[in-house]
């Protein structure tokens, strides 16, 4: 809302400078300096608001085309700022990564596994190793926003602790639980409850016996998988990957760094490759 505000008081005074010029070019026979138009338009403001009031639905259809046109400016100059400083996250070889080993390019994926914009990313991370296979490598990191989704951080310390056990399990399991993001949200029975310890309860109950009956299923012991999940190493590798998050500035999920290049928020596919693309073409 305060962007469309911002952008239609823009739109409005453009419009007004405009008709503002040619009026005064028609009298005077020449251009009107900038400051002359400026001091016309804060001596009377009610030329600015008749202009809005004569069409407003085409001037907020214009406003949010401006605003648009605002925005890709503004992520291409982020994109840009990326490719002339580079971030540098820490790539650890060890930790899960899907994709060739040798792969030119590197995307860092800052995620949540309740966060359905995150479930909306990885579905594009996947489509990005399948359109430059062995081209692109994507390393999920741990980015769980507790207050909102609350089974987040014991999810990804099981993902983690699989890790310690087979990558290929582990990216099987990645991918089951965003598929059934929907599993794990509070049902009808849970949110009847009476009190918001009541909730918890039931509702931690029923999500650890899903994820126990999943762990089981890709031939896991569940008890020493959580064993290793609550662990110090575990714990400490995840705040790591928290801490990370927020010194490059991602305050909510997801959020990727594509070889140095901030991408912040579930951009489509399209936003992704032309990145890709010219770090490949500089590669050449």
């Amino acid at each position: 809302m305060q962007t469309r505000h911002y952008v239609s008081s823009v739109v409005s005074s453009i419009v007004l400078s405009t008709a503002l010029f040619t009026a005064t070019a028609f009298i005077m026979g020449c251009a009107p300096s900038a400051p002359q138009l400026k001091k016309v338009v804060e001596d009377n403001p009610d030329i600015l608001y008749a202009a809005m009031r004569k069409d407003p639905v085409q001037f907020l259809k214009v406003a949010d085309e401006v605003a648009e046109k605002a925005k890709a400016i503004q992520e291409q100059q982020q994109f840009e700022a990326g490719f002339t400083n580079p971030l540098k996250p820490d790539i650890d070889e060890k930790r899960i990564i899907e994709g060739s080993k040798t792969a030119a390019v590197t995307i860092v994926e800052y995620s949540d596994f309740q966060c359905p914009y995150c479930q909306q990313g990885h579905k594009t991370m996947l489509d990005l190793l399948k359109a430059y296979d062995g081209k692109v490598r994507v390393t999920m990191k741990n980015y769980p926003i507790d207050g909102r989704h609350p089974q987040a951080r014991r999810m990804a310390r099981l993902f983690e602790a699989m890790g310690t056990k087979d990558h290929a399990k582990a990216i099987q399991f990645q991918a089951l639980l965003f598929e059934r993001q929907e599993d794990f949200s509070p049902n009808d029975a849970e949110k009847k409850s009476k009190s918001e310890t009541e909730f918890r309860s039931k509702y931690d109950k029923r999500v650890e016996a899903d994820l126990a009956k999943i762990v089981k299923g890709m031939g896991f012991d569940y008890a020493e998988l959580k064993k290793i999940g609550d662990s110090e190493a575990i714990n400490t590798l995840i705040g790591q990957d928290e801490a990370e998050a927020k010194k490059f500035g991602f305050s909510g999920t997801p959020g990727y760094v594509v070889n140095g290049v901030a991408v912040r928020g579930a951009y489509p596919v399209e936003a992704f490759k032309g990145i890709i693309d010219r770090h490949l073409a500089a590669k050449k």
